[in-house]
């Protein structure tokens, strides 16, 4: 399977249900916005400098702006959920804002295709937090049916709170909840597969006997009476008997096997008990309050600010899925879940809107391996919503609705690893990229891409726009039969890049890009949109060519 859907995953989902009407998925988890007027966006230097974190927004919380009536309407005639539309509808009419109504439209809609999607052995979870988690929560319940609720866990995220100039009025918040849900009650769940392994303090503690086997706690034999009556467990062994109608704990075969194995002993001739060791349990059952899994941090993490941990994910997918089988996230950001059930040795699926979010999972997954490696897993993957080729690519480009749009955004952000200008109409170029020319000094390569009719005036213009903004670089981008040898000259005329032996102005085609060239630029080994070291060895590093092949 190993899949990338580039796209609003409602249309994603509508497909895959149409093509798998009886479901396919094994796990699905989602981290969608919570819908608490954050930004959730990737991280980029700012052109002007003057904010070096969050100028691109990836993905905006801006659920209020959604049109949710249609959507709203789909849920009773389409899904023929009453129930669920009477209950949005009815929020629609009272005192909660627009923003939450469309927010939640937005989210159920989309979750009910996702259980449309689910084998019927099939887990779904749902990572919220306190702003939205009950209202969640309720829709889930109208989706998945109130029976098919497993649990509501509470993941303590962080140890450390926000300080604050300002008296607090209330207590600090550290935790997040996820809602965990089945489509039947044949779900599959492995509780074994996550148990936490004891700490050896806890060993000794909880296993203070000792033999020759190793340690052991004493466990009784007998059933309390307050268990009730076992008619079936009440037999005599070794001239022993229970001492009550609740019986033994475990049938007489399993006693006689326990004894010769020499795992039974006796506190006095009446009273046997069986010796429990560490490797019976193997570790404490994971409650609902996880505790032990910290938000990310050191060199996991990648500049992604709803990022989770690796570990988060590795537990859900160890307890709610089996080798082989199918994990999806729908929201997939920066691609924790993919790379967890990739390590892990699942297939899997995933769907963003962001063009980056798309992008960065292909990093995450290569990164690690040599070239050759990288190629290969990249042949493995198919990705939708991107072209693949060039004729795709021109087809892209030459759409009537939005599509020369889109297509400067794929050039800009997946290609090279930019940032789209939200101004270009008026400042004259399509993206940027900034990158480090010394320690304390950011510089600036402009992007232009067009995708037809190219001239000569638009390419001196494009030259002129980045001589006018004082940029350092500049990357005009189209297709192999719109370069001329008058726009290689004119592009040859503009010299070096002043201190570093780089072109000033480089043409790259649409072709080239698809051949695997990639930016160069000084202080980063390869394209590479999210923030790097610059210092290596001590010593500033930089690229001498600005393409490679």
């Amino acid at each position: 399977m190993n899949k990338l859907f580039f796209g609003d995953c409602l249309d994603v989902l509508k497909d895959l249900h149409k093509k798998n009407p009886d479901g396919f998925i094994d796990l699905i988890y989602i981290d969608p916005p919570f819908n608490s007027k954050r930004n959730y966006n990737v991280l980029f230097e700012s052109l002007d400098m003057a904010d070096t974190k969050a100028q691109k927004e990836a993905f905006a919380d801006t659920w209020s702006n959604v049109t949710y009536i249609d959507s709203l309407n789909e849920i009773l005639e389409e899904l023929k959920d009453k129930n669920l539309y009477t209950f949005l509808k009815t929020l629609d009419t009272v005192s909660e804002s627009k923003s939450v109504v469309s927010y939640l439209t937005t989210m159920a809609i989309r979750i009910h295709y996702m259980r449309k999607v689910l084998k019927d052995t099939g887990s779904f979870y749902l990572h919220c937090d306190q702003t939205m988690s009950h209202y969640l929560k309720i829709i889930c319940d109208f989706i998945f049916g109130i029976n098919n609720f497993i649990n509501e866990i509470i993941w303590k995220r962080t140890s450390s709170l926000k300080t604050s100039q300002f008296k607090n009025r209330k207590f600090g918040v550290n935790t997040d909840t996820l809602l965990l849900y089945a489509k039947t009650d044949k779900y599959f769940f492995d509780s074994e597969a996550i148990k936490v392994s004891f700490t050896k303090k806890e060993l000794l503690e909880h296993y203070p006997f000792e033999d020759e086997k190793g340690r052991f706690a004493k466990s009784p034999l007998f059933r309390s009476v307050g268990m009730g009556e076992r008619i079936n467990l009440c037999y005599e062994y070794k001239n022993v008997s229970s001492p009550t109608k609740a019986g033994w704990k475990i049938s007489i075969d399993k006693l006689k096997k326990l004894d010769v194995n020499g795992e039974i002993d006796w506190t006095n001739p009446k009273i046997p008990y069986r010796k429990f060791r560490p490797e019976n349990t193997k570790g404490w059952l994971v409650s609902n309050i996880w505790t032990d899994i910290e938000q990310t941090g050191g060199k996991e993490r990648l500049g992604y600010p709803t990022q989770k941990p690796e570990k988060l994910l590795e537990r859900i997918i160890k307890a709610s899925s089996k080798e082989g089988e199918l994990v999806a996230d729908f929201f997939c950001g920066c691609g924790t879940t993919i790379s967890m059930a990739n390590q892990l040795k699942r297939q899997w699926l995933g769907a963003d809107i962001s063009h980056l979010a798309i992008r960065l999972i292909l990093k995450r997954l290569t990164d690690p391996y040599d070239e050759p490696t990288k190629m290969k897993i990249r042949s493995s993957i198919e990705i939708n919503g991107f072209p693949k080729d060039i004729d795709s690519a021109k087809e892209l480009a030459h759409t009537k609705v939005k599509g020369r749009l889109k297509f400067e955004e794929w050039i800009i952000e997946v290609m090279l690893g930019g940032v789209v200008n939200p101004q270009k109409n008026t400042e004259g170029y399509d993206g940027y990229i900034t990158f480090p020319k010394s320690e304390k000094e950011r510089g600036i390569i402009l992007i232009e891409v067009k995708s037809g009719n190219v001239n000569l005036p638009q390419f001196q213009h494009f030259i002129n726009t980045v001589k006018s903004n004082e940029a350092d670089m500049g990357i005009f981008v189209c297709f192999e039969d719109e370069v001329t040898n008058n726009m290689q000259k004119k592009a040859k005329d503009e010299g070096k890049f002043i201190g570093f032996q780089l072109d000033k102005i480089k043409i790259i085609t649409v072709e080239e890009l698809f051949q695997g060239k990639e930016i160069k630029y000084p202080g980063y080994v390869e394209n590479n949109t999210f923030k790097k070291n610059l210092i290596r060895n001590g010593q500033e590093t930089y690229n001498d060519t600005l393409f490679k092949l």
